[in-house]
């Protein structure tokens, strides 16, 4: 069966000496493999199109029962150069897109596909000042997207309310904790300030973040990855999103 879809590129490698294997997510048909034929020839017709976080219109020969389709042919309509040109910028959109090839639901889901696309080109274009901010709030959104965003309006352990000011957030528990519930947790302690930053992120509101500092950025980026590898990841190594918290 021949279909034609929305595609956004999430990863592709070699595949014989000729062709290659893309992951692409898709709004109907969640994420796909394809075999494009004679991708890696001098004159295919597929060109540069098939970059990771390339988004276009994908046709696929899809079989049913197969986990590996046939790549017909790929009209791209953003190939979201920006990104190459900056390591932090890529590495950002290279963790949002790991996240999705690794736990994205296999059926289809068009909220999440919008949401990722729109979120990339945020990445494109958000001023270098504001990229961590815009980086956190890109892979916040996603993850709450896929139905694990942290409690951040009540204690994620007992369903207590929230002191104002400075709190526990509990990475075993997934959110915040009041103090009765933190005793004897191992906990991160986050200032109100930072409190407040990291409701932003995750309800996906970057304007009132503005910029974060370095050890603010880095703080954060350790928050997430550990959230990540603890709820989804179930402790395994995601190489980009470690890349993505390591990088200045």
């Amino acid at each position: 069966m021949l279909v034609s879809t929305p595609a956004l590129v999430l990863h592709g490698f070699p595949y014989s000496e000729s062709s290659k294997i893309v992951r692409l997510l898709t709004p109907e048909y969640g994420v796909q493999s394809a075999i494009a034929k004679g991708a890696l020839k001098p004159k295919s017709r597929f060109g540069a199109a098939l970059q990771p976080l390339s988004e276009g219109t994908a046709q696929l020969y899809m079989k049913s029962g197969r986990d590996l389709h046939t790549l017909a042919d790929f009209d791209v309509i953003t190939t979201r150069q920006e990104l190459a040109r900056e390591v932090p910028r890529f590495a950002a959109g290279a963790a949002l897109a790991e996240i999705i090839l690794r736990f994205a639901p296999a059926d289809a889901h068009p909220e999440i596909y919008e949401l990722v696309a729109q979120q990339l080109d945020r990445l494109t274009v958000v001023p270098k000042a504001e990229l961590d901010a815009a980086g956190l709030v890109a892979l916040w959104a996603t993850v709450g997207a896929l139905g694990f965003a942290p409690v951040v309006d009540s204690c994620a352990r007992g369903g207590h309310a929230l002191p104002d000011g400075r709190v526990a957030f509990s990475i075993a528990d997934g959110g915040f904790v009041c103090g009765l519930c933190a005793r004897g947790l191992e906990t991160s302690r986050l200032a109100a300030a930072d409190r407040e930053t990291l409701v932003h992120m995750v309800m996906g509101d970057r304007e009132p973040i503005g910029t974060l500092s370095r050890k603010h950025a880095a703080a954060h980026r350790r928050l997430f990855t550990r959230f990540v590898r603890n709820h989804l990841a179930d402790q395994q190594d995601l190489r980009a999103l470690t890349f993505w918290e390591r990088i200045a």
